[in-house]
């Protein structure tokens, strides 16, 4: 046996760490968000299998540490075995940088707030900085792989199926999307081959976070879940009872988002839950495959919580899985029950539990504690033990407090549960005293119950029997009120319901069962209802019998009479019919009050617009009149917003400012990338215009000369527009060589007359400054860029975005430019508000 060599071993195990482009993506996005960035920003090219590049805001990385920042195993977050007791970041392991070299070109590039200038470090496969120069770029570190999978051809070939690598693209964006709703103070953007895919802004809350990242519709269902136990919190969003099922669910999980202390997790238990109260309040078919649209942030102690199972750390494993179960249960259900709690008045055990307050779920599980010591799950944790304390002491104070002994199932199923005070002895069921003559009715109806010992006997609780009335005790002739097709289909079907869900709740399954009336076919439904037609027909002919006194016993039930019931040879006495008497008493219906006739009524002279006017006026002379810039509302028909200037009424397009803020940022800030050039551009004098051209160019900032003395010119205002030239010194001034090896590619025709036009700029107009030194075919560019990026913004802007555009257009534009890139005025002036009664137009 040989060991292998160290680089096979690193390759071996990067391998298993990076094993697609969300891995990647997902380990420096997490890099990002342990080192506190607000805003981060991700860009692909061909899928990321090309270029991965994510940027962000962060603290950056000390220069001390840059060494040893991709070399495996070196890490900031923990110090030894003991600190995973009280983990508080994403990362942990220091694997992620260096196993990105070991499959890619990485290059980082990192500037803290103690830094005067950025670094770009250029690293090898194992991890080790190779190269180092300065950068432009602010704080906060930028992460660039190149040819990613270069040394695994298998595993590049099998992303080159277009298929397989838009999955890969929508994986993450579904990973986007969870850290967007578990940070809404994240502000995140996807782009792929330089075209936006998805983007999220800041937001304040996880509500607004759900909203801007699934959509209104889907968020309008949700309710908020809380619940919250000593070292243990769960909140989140559930979908509310009783919504259609194709708004609340979808048919994979991409939209049930679960978090564990603020960590993305895929946790079957806790799924497994989830589904089962969601599908609780639907029938077995209709979400039977569906997930629901929800989010859980469950924080619980670090130290009972193992996330070191899977190098993407997604899978976990819970110390007290058992009573956590519980307890999720336990907080879904307060959801259902405050919102049936009015309407529902069962006392079922599971509605008693949905009934309680948060902070009474220790009593309603007493068997927790015997569970956990059966099983050997563990000790309980604190908020736990004191539960069981507390139900203790509950138990005492009723045993000290009471001496009414609690009702048994045994004894009230035997009829001994309820005594008289007097004797002692059982209550006994009460008598109904017959009519002198009855006798034999009694017998009959007591043989008719005889005589088919074989009869099936029905279920009280499966099967709705038809109510006795009043009359039928009296007449002593026990008739089935008919029922309805519907009562029929429910009395058939609701055993089979019952034994498809033994658990469920009354209230559940008579749901079902409507449920499925409702989706019955024709056919069956006719046949239900010539059922009841038939049971009508039937419960008229006994009626019409019943009150001519006709009505004769068969001979089958006649025989089966005791002999004793009545003399031989005696006929039974028919008593006279009292039908009209019952009928006025028991079918009577109460008459309808009539209502009353319409209250006389005068119109008086009223004006709505000249009331709100003469309000206004008021207002305006009470209280001095507010400076500056105010948004009054959104139109939304024109997604514009009413303005208040003074006394102007204006109305503001948000999206022209934005679009003059992008341009004035491009303009400012934005470097244009340089391409190589294969053969590079020698400059002459002829060439740029003459020799002081030539001399302005010289002087301009250079770095630090290379070896053989070439200098590359590093003046933002040369390399902002793309250009990147290279000086050659020589003996004397004349055998100098200035050459234009890179320029950029993405503006088209872009050359030397560019060059030139730079040049003359600072020559004559001083320009010192970037926005400056512009020439005109790079500021078209920046502005087809800024109209590009405005357009991506959402169309329903928040409050919030519409008042920080207004404050930045404060600060950053100046009064005179006051419109977009298109000539386009920003405001629209409506209308003066009056500021007293004869100034306001009559009306």
């Amino acid at each position: 046996m040989k060991q292998l060599p160290a680089d096979t071993v690193r390759l071996l195990s990067s391998c298993q760490v990076i094993t697609s482009v969300v891995n990647v993506v997902k380990e420096l996005l997490e890099n990002s968000l342990d080192a506190g960035a607000l805003s981060i920003d991700i860009k692909l090219e061909n899928y990321g299998f090309d270029r991965i590049e994510i940027r962000d805001n962060g603290s950056g990385i000390k220069a001390a540490d840059t060494d040893v920042m991709a070399v495996q195993h070196y890490t900031s977050k923990i110090c030894s075995h003991d600190d995973l007791e009280h983990l508080a970041t994403y990362g942990f392991r220091g694997e992620a940088l260096g196993s990105i070299c070991a499959v890619a070109e990485v290059a980082v590039t990192t500037k803290t707030s103690e830094d005067d200038v950025g670094t770009q470090y250029t690293l090898d496969l194992t991890g080790n900085v190779v190269s180092q120069k300065p950068s432009h770029l602010g704080q906060g570190t930028t992460v660039c792989a190149l040819k990613l999978f270069k040394n695994l051809p298998v595993r590049r070939q099998y992303y080159a199926n277009t298929k397989k690598c838009k999955e890969e693209l929508k994986k993450v964006q579904d990973l986007l999307m969870a850290y967007a709703i578990l940070k809404p103070e994240l502000r995140l953007t996807l782009t792929h081959n330089k075209v936006v895919v998805w983007q999220k802004a800041k937001v304040s809350d996880h509500r607004m976070a759900l909203m801007a990242t699934l959509g209104p519709n889907a968020v309008a269902h949700l309710l908020p879940v809380h619940h919250q136990q000593p070292e243990i919190v769960i909140d989140g969003f559930f979908p509310r009872p009783g919504m259609d099922c194709s708004l609340a669910s979808s048919s994979n999980p991409d939209k049930t988002f679960i978090f564990v202390n603020d960590r993305p997790v895929h946790q079957k238990d806790i799924l497994k839950v989830v589904r089962q109260h969601f599908l609780a309040q639907y029938p077995a078919d209709s979400a039977l495959n569906r997930y629901p649209t929800m989010m859980l942030n469950i924080t619980v102690p670090a130290s009972t919580v193992d996330v070191n199972l899977t190098p993407d750390k997604t899978q976990i494993l819970l110390q007290n899985k058992v009573p956590f179960s519980i307890l999720l249960s336990f907080s879904l259900q307060t959801v259902a029950g405050d919102q049936t709690e009015n309407t529902s008045s069962s006392s079922s055990s599971e509605d008693w539990i949905v009934n309680l307050n948060p902070g009474d779920f220790d009593l309603a599980f007493p068997q927790l504690e015997d569970y956990m010591a059966s099983t050997g799950t563990g000790t309980t944790n604190s908020g736990t033990a004191k539960g069981l304390e507390r139900l203790d002491s509950h138990d005492q104070g009723h045993d000290k407090g009471k001496d009414v002994e609690q009702l048994s199932a045994v004894s009230w199923s035997r009829g001994t549960a309820l005594t008289d005070p007097s004797t002692g002895e059982p209550l006994q069921p009460v008598k109904v005293h017959l009519a002198t003559g009855s006798s034999s009715d009694l017998g009959q109806v007591m043989a008719k119950g005889q005589s088919s010992p074989g009869k099936k006997v029905s279920n009280a609780i499966t099967e709705k029997r038809a109510v006795l009335t009043a009359y039928d005790l009296i007449n002593n002739r026990a008739m089935r009120t008919p029922l309805s097709p519907a009562a029929l289909f429910e009395m058939e079907t609701r055993a089979s319901v019952l034994q498809e869900k033994p658990t469920a709740r009354l209230q559940d399954i008579s749901t079902a069962v409507q449920e499925k009336w409702k989706n019955l076919g024709e056919e069956d439904r006719k046949k239900y209802e010539d059922k009841a037609k038939k049971n009508l027909e039937r419960y008229d002919l006994q009626t019409k019998l019943a009150s001519d006194g006709d009505v004769r016993e068969p001979e089958r039930q006649r025989r089966l009479v005791s002999p004793l019931s009545r003399p031989q040879g005696q006929k039974r006495k028919v008593l006279p019919s009292n039908q009209p008497v019952l009928d006025q008493l028991f079918f009577s219906q109460p008459q309808k009050k009539r209502s009353p006739g319409p209250k006389p009524s005068q119109p008086l002279p009223f004006s709505v617009v000249t009331l709100r006017q003469r309000l206004h006026c008021l207002s305006f002379q009470s209280s001095p009149r507010p400076q500056g810039l105010r948004l009054v509302n959104r139109l939304a028909s024109q997604s514009a917003w009413v303005v208040l200037c003074g006394r102007k009424l204006m109305l503001l397009n948000p999206f022209r400012v934005e679009e003059a803020l992008l341009f004035k940022r491009l303009l400012e800030n934005n470097i244009l990338p340089a391409a190589s050039l294969q053969n590079p551009i020698q400059l002459t004098d002829s060439i740029l215009g003459g020799a002081e051209y030539t001399q302005a160019l010289s002087t301009m900032e250079k770095g630090s000369p290379e070896l053989r003395g070439m200098a590359v010119f590093s003046d933002p205002r040369l390399v902002a527009n793309g250009f990147q030239i290279t000086l050659t010194p020589g003996s004397s001034s004349t055998e100098r060589h200035l050459e234009v090896t890179a320029m950029a590619d993405c503006v088209p025709f872009l050359g030397m007359e560019d060059l030139r036009e730079i040049l003359t700029a600072v020559l004559h107009r001083n320009a010192k400054t970037v926005q400056e030194c512009r020439p005109l075919k790079v500021t078209n560019y920046l502005q087809g860029e800024a109209v590009r990026l405005a357009r991506q913004l959402p169309v329903n802007l928040a409050k919030e975005d519409v008042e920080d555009t207004l404050s930045r257009m404060q600060q950053q534009l100046e009064e005179t430019s006051q419109a977009c890139i298109h000539g386009q005025a920003f405001f629209h002036h409506l209308s003066d508000i009056p500021d007293t009664e004869q100034e306001a137009p009559c009306l």
